[in-house]
């Protein structure tokens, strides 16, 4: 399989997940089952424009991905970058399209193409970790953090991070720009573990065999123990026969972040042969379901590559054509040409 082909199935995968997970993410099990019926919710749901809704889940994953792709322009032509600094002014962009008017009004906020599309402008529900640690003046960082939060908002924006870079740079890049919003250990490091499980899988890893390798990377940081936990017991209930929801159950709700790993990778090994079926299984349940939604399509959608995603799933989540553009951009990211400059300029 092409690599291009598991980007893209990365990237709408994530967004397919968040947006089938997004009509019901403030609902309990009891109440999705109560509105949508006994199998609880089972298909995208369409707005009225004919699309079914992505959140800060995807917009935020985007943003990600283009600050990477603004920081290895910048490493290029400068050859010197800071890339988290690179990924915050994207998620600044990120925060402009949220109304947010305590961001400067600077000309960087609104060049390059990706904030032209009004589609990223739609305020879902965006963390209120995330909007608050954007909004004060000064970069969260792993040694200098913002907050203790260990809440999903770092976590579901990473997966473009194990797309672009090698494992083991992936792992300490994610944990870099999770830590720009989310200050507690666990909220960082079970970013890490999502971009190395991602970066080992868009190489054509095994998913399961992964899922291992990426436990054992975590084993070798300082404070891995609650991600590696998760991990750990997630792949333990993928290989039982109990009912999915009572394993769901057991792993949390996915408010924090290392349980939405957790449920997200349980999901895509249990259904690991099945993206619709991981889809449905990862967003009925009690808690963040357009989180773990997000993260279990990323994870399965890397591993089976654009083909292995319905395409009538794929017609129908928002933005799909800007999503597919941004793949094919990490893709072929490493580039300094004068349109790339324009396009992804490098601050």
């Amino acid at each position: 399989m092409e690599k291009l082909d598991r980007i893209k199935g990365c990237m709408i995968g994530g967004a397919i997940g968040d947006a089938f997970g997004w009509p019901v993410e403030f609902l309990s099990y009891d109440q999705i089952r109560n509105k949508y019926g006994k199998g609880g919710i089972r298909n995208l749901q369409i707005n009225s424009h004919g699309v079914a809704e992505i959140t800060d889940d995807t917009q935020m994953s985007l943003f990600t991905a283009e600050g990477l792709l603004r920081a290895e322009t910048r490493q290029l032509r400068k050859g010197i970058c800071h890339a988290p600094s690179v990924v915050n002014n994207a998620y600044l962009r990120w925060l402009r399209t949220q109304s947010y008017p305590e961001i400067p009004d600077k000309d960087w906020i609104y060049d390059g193409w990706l904030i032209q599309h009004e589609g990223l402008f739609n305020q879902r529900a965006p963390g209120n970790t995330c909007l608050h640690a954007l909004s004060i003046d000064r970069m969260g960082t792993i040694q200098e953090p913002l907050n203790d939060s260990k809440g999903c908002g770092g976590v579901m924006r990473v997966a473009p991070i194990g797309l672009f870079l090698e494992p083991d740079m992936a792992f300490g890049m994610a944990m870099e720009c999770a830590a720009l919003t989310h200050g507690h250990p666990t909220g960082y490091i079970a970013s890490g573990a999502l971009a190395y499980l991602i970066a080992l899988l868009v190489r054509g890893n095994r998913l399961e065999d992964a899922a291992v390798d990426t436990v054992k990377k975590l084993e070798t940081v300082k404070d891995h123990e609650e991600t590696s936990r998760a991990l750990k017991k997630a792949i333990k209930l993928s290989k039982t026969n109990r009912s999915s929801l009572k394993c769901i159950q057991e792993l949390g709700e996915g408010w924090i972040a290392e349980e939405a790993l957790a449920i997200a990778v349980y999901c895509a090994l249990k259904s690991e042969d099945d993206f619709e079926a991981a889809m449905i299984m990862s967003v009925n349940h009690d808690g963040d379901s357009d989180s773990t939604g997000a993260i279990a399509g990323n994870v399965l959608g890397v591993y089976g590559g654009i083909d292995f995603i319905p395409v009538e799933m794929v017609s129908k989540v928002e933005l799909a054509q800007v999503i597919f553009e941004m793949a094919v951009d990490l893709d072929r990211g490493h580039q300094d040409t004068e349109e790339w400059w324009e396009k992804y300029p490098g601050y």
